[in-house]
Parts: C-alpha cells; sequence; structure tokens
C-alpha cells in the first residue's frame, strides 16, 4: 500500500521581488514542498503565520520596520512553525545560529543548499509538534546576536534572571544588550515565554529578558496577569473582544492590535474575567 508523501505547508518571507522569485522557483524544485503564501514584509508574514498555520517559514532576516526577528519575537509561541532564516549576516550570527540550531540559508541563495534545509526541515517534520518548543533556540540565538552587536561578552550565569534589579514596586529592570530598561508593570500587554527567555511585549515593543515564566508571575499582579497558555500571559485591561472557538478555547485581541489564542486549558480565567465584565 502507497503511502501519501510528506507536503511540507510553506510561506516564504522577502522584502525583495527578486529574491522571493529565486527562493520560488528553487523550492519547486523540491516536491515535498507546498507553498502556500509569499509575504512582503514581517507584518504579512505574522498574519499569513497566524491564519493559515504553515508547517515551515522561509524568513528573510532584514526587512524594514518588521524584521525577520521581530516576526518570531511577536508570534505566540505555540503558533510558530519550523523555521529557516535567509540572512547575509556575518561570522557572529551564524555562530548562534549553530549554537541553537538554527537553520538558516545563506544569501546568494542555490537550489543545494535549499535542498539541504528542506531535507533537513522534513527529518524534524516527523516531531510531535504539541512538545517541540520552535520558539526558544530561534529567540535564544537572536538574543546572542543582538549581545554580540551590542559588543557584551557571553559570560553571563544562564541561571541569572534578567529581572532580578528592582527599580520600584511597580518596575521590572530588563537587561536590553548594552543597558537597562526600566518597565513600568502597568505598561506590559503580554507575555510570552520560549524556554529561559521570556518576550515581553511592551507599547508595541519586544524586549527580551532571562527569566522562568514562574519568576517572571511572581513579579506580576496575578489579579490583572493571566495564564491563557502554558507559555502565554495577558494583561486583562489590554483586552477590547474574546471570541469563542471549538473546543472550548477563544481568540483575545487586544487594544495593542495583538490576537492572542487562549487553550482550554487556561480557559477558565478569562471565562471569569467575562462574567464579570
Amino acid at each position: 500500500m502507497s503511502t501519501t508523501p510528506i507536503k511540507l505547508r510553506t510561506v516564504i518571507v522577502d522584502d525583495e521581488p527578486l529574491a522571493r522569485r529565486l527562493l520560488r522557483a528553487l523550492l519547486e524544485e523540491s516536491p515535498e514542498i507546498e507553498l502556500i503564501a509569499e509575504c512582503r514584509n514581517g507584518r504579512e508574514a505574522i498574519e499569513a503565520t497566524r491564519d493559515l498555520a504553515p508547517d515551515l517559514l522561509i524568513l528573510d532576516i532584514q526587512m524594514p520596520v518588521t524584521s525577520g526577528f521581530d516576526v518570531i519575537k511577536e508570534l505566540q509561541s505555540d503558533i510558530v512553525p519550523m523555521v529557516i532564516f535567509c540572512t547575509a549576516y556575518q561570522r557572529y550570527a551564524i555562530d548562534a545560529f549553530d549554537l541553537h540550531a538554527v537553520d538558516y540559508l545563506l544569501k546568494p541563495l542555490d537550489g543545494k543548499r535549499v535542498k539541504r534545509s528542506v531535507a533537513r526541515a522534513l527529518q524534524r517534520f516527523g516531531e510531535d509538534r504539541d512538545t517541540v518548543d520552535q520558539k526558544s533556540p530561534l529567540v535564544g540565538a537572536i538574543d546572542e546576536i543582538a549581545r554580540k552587536v551590542a559588543g557584551r561578552s557571553n559570560t553571563r550565569n544562564p541561571e541569572q534572571s534578567s529581572d532580578e534589579a528592582l527599580a520600584a514596586d511597580r518596575k521590572i529592570a530588563i537587561k536590553d544588550h548594552d543597558s537597562t530598561v526600566l518597565v513600568n508593570i502597568d505598561d506590559i500587554d503580554w507575555v510570552d515565554a520560549a524556554g529561559d527567555y521570556m518576550c515581553v511585549h511592551v507599547k508595541g515593543e519586544t524586549l527580551i529578558m532571562r527569566s522562568t515564566l514562574k519568576t517572571l508571575m511572581s513579579r506580576l499582579d496575578d489579579d490583572k496577569f493571566k495564564r491563557i497558555h502554558r507559555s502565554t500571559l495577558v494583561n486583562l485591561d489590554r483586552i477590547v473582544k474574546a471570541t469563542p472557538l471549538q473546543k472550548g478555547e477563544y481568540i483575545l485581541e487586544l487594544d495593542c492590535d495583538q490576537q492572542l489564542k487562549v487553550s482550554r486549558n487556561y480557559r477558565e480565567a478569562i471565562k471569569v474575567y467575562l462574567t464579570a465584565r
């Protein structure tokens, strides 16, 4: 009995039309790829990932306004697909990708490299997506690259939390490469955990901090910040709309134009909040 061949539902993202055309042509040589969308910028990539739930995202890094790194930071952990970065970055970035086992394609692209990356993606595709954290190694590499750009050494103890320094009762201190940002807790829109990294979303900006979700939650007001997924916290004051889905899940719309999914295991907090309105 023949088996159905694997098809990776794929989205490609690049702001340059010629680069998209070349990548599309190279991917057409791989029958395992089903191209479901092409995006011209980071915002389109975020929307396509939320709407289409691709298996694979081939993502250019250097794009105006919303970079490839910004795309990863803005996506909720449970919807981040497999990612292959396209980059013309220098050696230090490639070292970071290799260290965190992040796949990448170097520009200019060639068919052999693309086929090799597709083959690796196919190998990873068989893993259980409910247990594999796609976002954590990506954020780890992004954070390391940013620190190297800022000229910082990579000697920090991984057990140290970035919120150890207190500015005041209503603020947390987040080490942002070569400086420390004091964030008013009430200004936090939502938080997404990726392993030992927290993506803290504040007024349209995403700050990466080294911490566990448990440690960060201990600093936040548990009447205001609720867990809506095993890796996601939301500031209830930011919710402007809640739409119920099948299986008891919700889609939340925040006043910062962000959509978040509430898993059924954490729906009770949202149901209580909505009932009390």
